[in-house]
């Protein structure tokens, strides 16, 4: 990587350093979802697996999301305060909040694979696991390989965010982008080669976490923005508090998603028992399937989302930190138009063109009653994508600023309030397709919300802008 020391950020053009940043952290989040999915669509087109395995792999996501929950909190939390201290000059503190970084994710990493390897069935039990004896049994076994690539899949993915605030976001794409690209050899090999079954398709994923997560340690020892030093490692309750603190957005963002998708999970295996169809054993694992693949379709949009705000983490935090107050609108708003773009191809894609989306995952090997009920999960699902894709950027964008009471409420409030609390009420009167409106439902109303925060926030920095105009005027020439 022949990337320079860290740019003078205040002086660029915005538009230019948004793409610098955010387009290697999309390309990172896009490789990265690309794990579970290009299992999921191996899997679909595997003899003997079919929608079981899509089932099983769909049980499984939601504990995968808890460890990218940690990593995002350390890895995100740390790339902010180490956007801002470096804003302030303060090379040292930032120095600190890597090496507690690095700490904090490898004694999360030993602790979330013991809790896993020793309540496996459990957890599966948790997230609709046992919606008949097939997707169990295949559950337990891919789960069991993915438990022991946790310290991996936790230390690559907090670090992507650290790599990105050093001023390299092309080596953090490249990390990510090379593990995939081994889970993409492997798993066809594993799976149609060996005939490994769900273990080949984890296995596969695991091998690829160990290279991201091993060009990761080496990036540690060659940062080019801060020197480490052995004392930077230690853990110290103030570091660790600020970093945690400016990370627990995108915690409660991932979290809270876990909960909903076990309300979800949960609800479609109460509902689909008391459909006239879906309660049949041999049907039994279809909605788990297909909700799991809309769910794997939205992945792919939200990556996006995320990564062009999550890009902009450290482009905020600099300003924020510099006092550029009338820059940090420009750039929120130049991110909300462009997630709404998003969001709008995204719903074009789930409306017009579901069946071409569900044939990638092997639709053409399952019944009739599949494709009807896919056709209208994706429809009804995804049908407020835009506001779902704006939503998650003010969140992001918010936390960047350092306002995380805003950021976690709006969080919490989409997925707790709203996403488990529709998945479980809505199903009452409207069955399987009340699991479907559990989402839209949710985006609307949390959408009048962001209005209202987006709106003070505008305020708030415009306050500020005319303060720093009237600071330099006031200056003598």
């Amino acid at each position: 990587m022949d990337e320079t020391k860290q740019p003078c950020l205040a002086g660029e053009p915005l538009g230019q350093l948004m793409r610098r940043y955010a387009v290697p952290c999309i390309i990172s989040l896009l490789v990265g979802a690309l794990y579970n999915i290009v299992d999921q669509i191996f899997i679909a087109n595997t003899p003997g697996l079919g929608s079981w395995g899509n089932a099983a792999n769909t049980v499984v996501f939601p504990l995968t999301v808890i460890v990218l929950a940690v990593a995002v909190m350390i890895g995100d939390g740390g790339c902010a305060f180490v956007s801002l201290q470096l804003g302030k000059g303060e090379k040292h503190t930032a120095g600190r909040a890597v090496g507690c970084a690095v700490t904090m994710s490898v004694l999360a990493a030993a602790l979330l694979t013991a809790v896993y390897l020793l309540f496996g069935d459990t957890w599966l039990t948790l997230f609709g696991g046992r919606v008949n004896a097939e997707t169990f049994s295949l559950a337990k076994e891919y789960f069991f390989w993915i438990a022991l690539g946790i310290p991996a899949y936790l230390f690559g993915q907090g670090m992507n965010p650290i790599i990105r605030a050093d001023g390299s976001p092309r080596f953090a794409m490249a990390a990510t982008l090379s593990g995939a690209a081994v889970n993409v050899v492997l798993d066809p090999l594993f799976l149609f080669g060996f005939h490994w079954g769900m273990t080949g398709a984890a296995v596969a994923t695991v091998l690829g976490q160990l290279v991201t997560a091993a060009l990761s340690l080496w990036y540690l020892c060659h940062l080019r923005t801060i020197r480490l030093r052995r004392d930077d490692y230690r853990l110290r309750s103030s570091v660790a508090c600020r970093v945690l603190a400016l990370g627990l957005c995108s915690f409660l963002s991932q979290i809270s998603l876990v909960a909903a998708m076990a309300a979800v999970n949960n609800m479609i295996r109460r509902c689909g028992a008391a459909d006239p169809v879906f309660s049949q054993a041999q049907y039994a694992q279809i909605p788990m399937a297909v909700v799991g693949i809309v769910m794997k379709f939205f992945q792919i949009v939200i990556s996006v989302v995320i990564g062009m705000a999550a890009g902009c983490i450290p482009l905020v935090g600099f300003h924020m930190g510099a006092g550029l107050h009338g820059r940090v609108r420009q750039l929120f708003t130049r991110l909300l138009i462009a997630e709404a773009a998003v969001g709008a191809a995204a719903l074009i894609l789930a409306e017009l063109f579901p069946r071409q989306l569900i044939g990638i995952f092997g639709a053409q090997n399952e019944s009739a009653y599949y494709t009807e009920f896919a056709v209208r999960a994706f429809r009804i699902y995804l049908s407020m994508g835009i506001l779902a894709c704006v939503n998650k950027a003010a969140f992001i964008f918010l936390q960047a600023m350092g306002r995380a009471a805003a950021s976690t409420m709006l969080s919490m409030v989409r997925e707790v309030v709203f996403g488990v609390g529709f998945a479980l009420l809505l199903p009452l009167w409207l069955g399987l397709d009340g699991v479907l409106w559990s989402m839209p439902v949710s985006d609307l109303l949390t959408a009048i919300l962001s209005a209202i925060v987006i709106a003070r926030t505008y305020r708030a920095l415009r306050r500020a802008e005319a303060a720093e105009a009237s600071a330099s005027a006031a200056k003598p020439a």
